[in-house]
This record gives structure tokens, sequence and C-alpha cells, in this order.
């Protein structure tokens, strides 16, 4: 249980205790494995990272942790702060403090307010920032910044700040290097960077002169073999593809074509589409990119074949990753098909890693749920009992008064008057 004397108050940032975003929490075994489940402070009953109702100020959290209900107190995530906790499990040994060199990396490298887990194996690193887009965790490395809570000890790693400092670039790059990143997903972009260097040495992107104005561009692409699926893609109609994101690759795949790689005229183009979104100018990577940038320049190196206005032929077929599938291609198309399904891949690990953290969330709602509901069976099991017990004292007083009427009758019929 921590008290106020065993959590260091004067050690917690000022910016976070200021915030009426604080929880206690109590820690229950659930499925053989201990789990901490948030607790309301003052009330006891369950509280819920996304029910403001259910918070409270840090003072009264703390508090609350000098009763029976609670063990600790934690701070709640929303979207309305600039908060994100960076948790680092299992990479400390607790008997000789000894930690991992991931974990001392990103600790340095983040530079804030630090502190060791309840467990005493991890470290929770809170920076304010912005997270990127995309998987919140791999491995023992987890990022949040809305509705989520951390447990708070005080346990104040001292070679960090005592505040919580803005990060936002460290935070861009270990959450690509860390999270975003796997050893396939390293080796292809790799592979790509070399098959673009490839191309403009034999004759690629960089010898290609399109120059064609937007309008005859735009009108040339819808009348090809497979303008169609240009026009679907234009029009913001994403059917066929598995997020907008495999969309807007298809789209800039397309336009690479047609534009002979011409990284201004893709992304002039792209931002006359429907396909067009605030994702399109965000940073998502270390070194600065933004997704629209490094969407084009992924298309760009996927695409081996460009228009050449030369051959006479308007009705070639731009490249759209989702159809070089086909057996029996040539060497690029089994590139473009190789570099497309590792972006695929890419995409699907997202989406799994959303799902896996959606389950993760609705396991712990339902923890703390059945805790909840076990918690309130007790209580109206106690509440019974008192009922009861008042109930048999009136009972029995019922029956002495009756025994003691009866004998009084008695004696009056036998001895005709009142006796004692």
């Amino acid at each position: 249980m921590v008290s106020e004397s065993s959590l260091a108050v004067s050690v917690l940032p000022e910016g976070l205790r200021e915030r009426e975003q604080w929880v206690c929490w109590r820690e229950e075994e659930r499925d053989g494995k201990p789990t901490k489940i948030p607790v309301t402070p003052g009330a006891g009953g369950f509280a819920s990272s996304t029910e403001s109702d259910t918070w409270s100020d840090f003072e009264t959290a703390l508090e609350y942790t000098g009763t029976e209900h609670a063990d600790g107190i934690g701070f709640v995530f929303t979207d309305d702060d600039p908060v994100v906790g960076v948790d680092l499990d299992d990479c400390r040994d607790p008997e000789t403090g000894d930690v991992d060199d991931a974990a001392r990396d990103i600790i340095e490298r983040l530079d804030s307010y630090t502190e060791v887990s309840p467990s005493g194996t991890g470290f929770h690193v809170l920076i304010t920032g912005t997270l990127p887009d995309g998987r919140n965790r791999r491995g023992s490395v987890e990022l949040y910044d809305t509705a989520r809570f951390f447990t708070v000890t005080g346990d104040h790693v001292n070679e960090t700040p005592t505040h919580v400092a803005r990060r936002q670039d460290a935070l861009t790059a270990i959450h690509r290097e860390y999270v975003q990143n796997t050893e396939r997903d390293t080796a292809s972009e790799s592979e790509q960077r070399e098959s673009a260097g490839d191309q403009s040495a034999s004759g690629g992107a960089a010898d290609a002169d399109v120059d064609l104005e937007d309008e005859d561009l735009l009108e040339k692409a819808r009348n090809a073999s497979n303008g169609e699926k240009f026009e679907q893609l234009w029009n913001g109609n994403t059917a066929g593809y598995d997020s907008q994101s495999e969309a807007d690759m298809a789209l800039c795949c397309l336009l690479a074509f047609w534009t002979g790689g011409d990284r201004t005229q893709m992304d002039h183009l792209f931002r006359q589409s429907e396909l067009l979104r605030e994702k399109w100018d965000e940073v998502h990577y270390a070194d600065g990119s933004t997704y629209g940038e490094k969407t084009i320049e992924r298309a760009i190196t996927t695409t081996s074949e460009f228009y050449e206005p030369d051959a006479g032929d308007d009705t070639t077929d731009a490249h759209d990753p989702a159809t070089d599938s086909s057996p029996g291609g040539d060497a690029g198309d089994s590139e473009r098909s190789r570099a497309y399904l590792a972006e695929k891949n890419r995409l699907l690990g997202e989406r799994v890693d959303e799902l896996e953290a959606t389950l993760a969330e609705k396991t712990e709602r339902i923890d703390t749920l059945e805790a909840e509901v076990e918690r309130l069976t007790e209580e109206l099991a106690a509440r019974d009992q008192e009922i009861e017990q008042p109930h048999e004292e009136q009972v029995a007083t019922a029956c002495e008064s009756s025994s003691e009427s009866e004998t009084r009758s008695v004696w009056r019929r036998l001895f005709g008057g009142d006796s004692e």
C-alpha cells in the first residue's frame, strides 16, 4: 500500500499533481496473475480511464491510499493533455538494479521524469508530445497518450529530471526504432533504397522526362486501360483495399507512372484527389518526413516503369501494386510485388496491434467489472445479515412476551384473580 510517507510527493512533477486526472488502484489476482484494478478515490468503486467522473484531484487519491481499499495511485492519460507515457517492462533486475541496454537507451534519449514501476522490474517515463500514428507497442515497450492510466510510485530514477519534458523528436525516433520497425521492415526499406539508386543510375525515374500538364496527365490516366481504377482512387473510393493507407499508396504509384516520378507534381496532384486527409502533412518519421513525403518516396521506389510520351501508346497501364501478383511477370514486376507485399504486411501488422490493444483494454474492463460485482455482492450479503439480526431479536422478544401473557391467563382461571 502506498502512503504519503512512502510516496515521495515532492518528487512528483507539479504539472501532473495539478491535474484532476488521478485514480487509485488495488491489486487482485485474475486468471492466476496479479492485475491492477483502477479504483475511484473516496468511493471505492470501479474507475474508468474514459469516465472523468471516476477520477479526482491528487490529494484525494493520495489520501484514499491510506485505506484498505487501495494499494496505490495512478495518472489517467486523456486527449485533452499532451502527456505521453512510455512503459518499459521486464528490463530491470529488482535486486541488483541492473538495466538492459535498450531501456537505458530509451530513458537517456527521452531525458524526462522517470520512475521505477510497482513491480520493480520496469520503468515509467512521462513526457509531453504527440504520439505518432501506427502501432503503440512491441515487446516490452508500450506508448500511451489516452484512455489508459499509469501507476505512479514516486520511486524516481535519480539520473533523470524531476519535470515532464517535451521530447517530440526523441519520441518520434524511439517510436520508429523500437515500436514501428521490424527487421523485415528495415531490410525491405534498405532494399528499396538500393533499388532506387540502381534505377537512377540506369535510367529510372530521374531520367524520365514526361512534362505533362495536370489536365493532360489526368485525361491520359483516365483513358488508360486501368483508368477505372485510377478514377475510383481519385474520387476517394477505397473499395478493394484493406486500409486507406494502401489506397494512398496505390494512387501514388499510378501518379508516379504518369509523372515520371516527379515528386512535386505527384504531391500537387494527390492534394487535388479525394483521398487527401490531414495525415498527409503530419510528420511520422524520425528523419522529419511527413506521411505524404514517405508515401511518395515508396511509390517511386516500387515503380520501375514510367510513361514514355515518345512511345506513341497512350493506353499503357500505369502501375498499381495491388494488381502486380500475377505469375509470369518480369523481374521488375516481381520486385514491385515483393515491395507491395512488404508494405501491405506492415499495414496489416499495425492493424493487428490495434486490435490486440483493443482486446487488452476490453479484457481489463471485464476484470475490473468482475471485481466490482464481487465487491458489491459481498456488500449486499453484509447488509442482509445486518437486517436479519435485528429481526431475529424482535421475534425472540415477542415470543417471551406471549409466554408471560399465557401464564397470567392460566393463573386467573385457576384462582379467579391476578397472580404474579
